[in-house]
């Protein structure tokens, strides 16, 4: 019988540092290169999530290219879209994931990662170089780390396959090392390929603001691809008669994207305030904290207010949002409310209720109404 998958960590270094395997992405490497003109922030990559992406053997013949027809796109990373076409659905994958855990993770926040059209994706708000915006940045490029890693597995992807990971030093001699594991090491030098490209193309005078913003972009970036490749852990199988476990198979396995999540997080709430210096590079606002690492968020402006709806900086304000009367946190109503006080309704809430299981084999629940009392914020 076989036994449940059993997780150990698996302490690795990064891949080296990056470019990917192969004469095409050589190739593409130098058409980036050739990519020199500022890019519009008005559109982005991330709108590959809220358009659905065709894969491309569903084209018809001779109808237009999928790339020229997927918006956001920079110059850069539409000549990456030529070569690895089929890549373009499984980053919308990883974008989709990435905006639904920005969500789930600042849902009890002021700004809680709304998006706002199927361009921008989030709006204005993405040009402050904000915390909030250091934890997108980053938490977008780790899903598409974490959706390419799993295509290659899959089997879904004609450049890559299965993780070829080196065996553990530290895995009991007696354990198999094999399997099919997540390729994080193709996604992570894929996604820092496409995901960077929009950056990297960028030209601008050393010292300035503009640079100082794409220093922070490709920071926040690979502290989100980083934070894949470290959460990845050796996962175990047993084999063996009556679960006897006589036997192991082990192989690399992705985290559960929740997990990269609350990592980044984390990051988040320590994320270092940055400037440009004259020579280009970012410094510490206060010398007083330790440099971040390659795994740290870094922003160079701080927060706009969250409280009141505002054109020009992209804040939705939030009024009307549901808040928590009990609680003294972010999501409590003198807090998400921003002290204008709310509002109190009433509301039906159904839920399975009463559930019995019936032999053989199902669970039977009735459907309970709750009338609950909610508040909202004027």
């Amino acid at each position: 019988m076989q036994g449940a998958p059993s997780r150990r960590p698996a302490p690795r270094g990064l891949p080296p540092q990056p470019t990917m395997t192969g004469p095409r992405l050589a190739l593409a490497a130098a058409l980036l290169c050739s990519c020199t003109s500022p890019v519009a922030d008005a559109n982005s990559w991330w709108s590959l999530a809220m358009n659905p992406i065709q894969r491309p053997e569903m084209y018809i013949i001779g109808a237009q290219p999928v790339c020229s027809q997927l918006p956001g796109l920079s110059p850069g990373q539409r000549k990456l879209c030529q070569l690895y076409q089929e890549h373009m659905v499984f980053i919308g994958e990883g974008a989709r994931s990435a905006i639904k855990e920005c969500q789930y993770q600042f849902r009890q926040r002021r700004w809680n990662c709304s998006t706002v059209d199927n361009t921008s994706v989030f709006g204005r708000v993405m040009k402050i170089g904000s915390r909030e915006t250091a934890f997108t940045y980053a938490v977008s490029a780790a899903g598409v780390v974490n959706a390419i890693s799993r295509a290659c597995r899959e089997g879904e992807l004609s450049s890559c396959g299965c993780s070829r990971t080196a065996r553990p030093k530290d895995l009991p001699r007696d354990w198999l090392w094999g399997g099919c594991g997540d390729n994080v090491e193709y996604g992570y030098r894929f996604a820092k390929e496409f995901v960077d490209a929009k950056e990297r193309e960028k030209n601008y005078v050393r010292g300035s603001e503009e640079q100082a913003r794409m220093l922070m972009n490709l920071q926040n970036n690979e502290a989100g691809r980083r934070a894949v490749y470290k959460l990845a852990d050796v996962a175990c199988k047993c084999h063996g008669v009556s679960g006897s476990c006589s036997l192991k198979t082990c192989w690399l396995q992705l985290a559960d994207f929740r997990k990269v999540g609350d990592l980044l997080k984390e990051k988040y709430d320590s994320a270092a305030a940055m400037r440009i210096s004259r020579k280009g590079k970012l410094e510490l606002v206060n010398n007083r904290f330790n440099m971040p690492t390659q795994e740290d968020l870094v922003y160079v402006d701080p927060s706009p207010d969250y409280c009141l709806r505002n054109e020009t900086t992209g804040s939705l304000g939030t009024q009307g949002r549901l808040c928590n009367k009990t609680s003294e946190g972010m999501d409590g109503c003198e807090l998400m409310c921003c002290g204008r006080g709310y509002d109190q309704f009433k509301s039906v809430q159904v839920e399975r209720c009463h559930c019995k299981f019936h032999w053989c084999c199902y669970v039977k629940c009735k459907k309970c109404t709750e009338i609950v009392d909610q508040y909202v914020c004027k």
